[in-house]
């Protein structure tokens, strides 16, 4: 099952939770499980959302996006996060409004088999797609199903919640545990948006993919070879690595592109899809660029001093 295809389910079971929740929260009355319901609202917007920016991901490089369109997944985690934020602060809005003025509660047995149900919907829906997010590197996947998470989370703080009420009589223990429920999801909203900008911000790859990356560049190391300023970022599914990979002059250009096809092949196997730029260069040649990077990271005290422009010459009409 493709990324797109999960995204497609999650808006089907968002559909279905929502008509279960919305009957429970009908026939009892439960602020409760009105907080489940509306969880399951947002589920189904960010559901949608990030469908959209799956399908946008996987449009190919064109004139105004030349190196594709791979991290539109992005604004599906933060459209996500947005909403979570959205719902916790109506989930705790309506708890305190219930703590203020407690209401007797109705049918609490149907309620809460109608929530269970829809719990362990969204429980092996979120499991599949977490798996399936690490599978497919989907920030958008993984975004939709810590959202889903948080609606198993909330469902069976909200069932405790009712449990403790038919046990006790305290109507207030209703509210209580939609208000601890808000404050949960407010925390996974803060980490999804996080996430997000960090993708954004072009991250590095995680510790262990780098470390391969490295492992495979020590094969190749050789006297006379040379591999440094090795720059790695995320864009959505999409890995990349850069670096200057420093041949001896005398070298034909053929051989050192031989050698260059080597290490990227080397670097895919070691990690599928992954995207190697690599510039070639003489041992002990750096770029301008690379030049200007190094004095901008050690300051402006080890930028080499500007000789002095030589002074103009007198033009033969100048006096002297």
């Amino acid at each position: 099952m493709q990324v797109q295809q999960y995204m497609k389910l999650s808006v089907a079971v968002a559909v279905g939770t929502i008509a279960l929740k919305t009957a429970a929260w009908w026939w009892t009355g439960s602020v409760g499980l009105l907080s489940d319901a509306l969880e399951s609202g947002v589920n189904l917007a960010g559901a949608l959302f990030g469908l959209a920016m799956v399908t946008i991901a996987r449009r190919p490089p064109d004139d105004d996006h030349p190196f594709g369109h791979h991290k539109a997944e992005y604004f599906s985690s933060a459209f996500e996060g947005a909403l979570i934020l959205i719902a916790a602060l109506g989930i705790g809005w309506a708890a305190v409004e219930r703590l203020r003025a407690p209401q007797p509660l109705e049918q609490l047995g149907l309620g809460m088999a109608l929530s269970l149900v829809s719990t362990a919907i969204n429980g092996a829906l979120a499991w599949a797609m977490l798996r399936a997010s690490r599978r497919y590197r989907s920030i958008a996947l993984e975004a939709d199903a810590r959202h889903l998470f948080t609606d198993v989370w909330t469902s069976v703080g909200v069932v405790a919640g009712l449990v403790g009420v038919l046990l006790t009589g305290w109507t207030w223990l209703d509210p209580l545990l939609a208000l601890l429920v808000a404050l949960n999801i407010l925390r996974e909203a803060v980490h999804l948006m996080g996430r997000s900008t960090g993708g954004l911000m072009d991250t590095a790859l995680d510790p262990e993919d780098q470390r391969a990356i490295a492992e495979v560049l020590q094969r190749f190391e050789a006297p006379e070879l040379r591999f440094d300023h090795v720059a790695t970022r995320v864009a959505g599914q999409r890995r990349y690595v850069d670096f200057h990979l420093h041949v001896p002059s005398r070298w034909t250009l053929g051989e050192a592109a031989r050698l260059r096809g080597d290490v990227e092949q080397a670097l895919m196997r070691a990690l599928p899809g992954l995207r190697a730029s690599i510039q070639l260069l003489p041992v002990n040649v750096e770029t301008r660029f690379a030049e200007m990077a190094a004095h901008e990271q050690h300051g402006d005290a080890a930028r080499p001093a500007t000789p002095p422009s030589p002074a103009p010459s007198p033009s033969p009409s100048s006096p002297l």
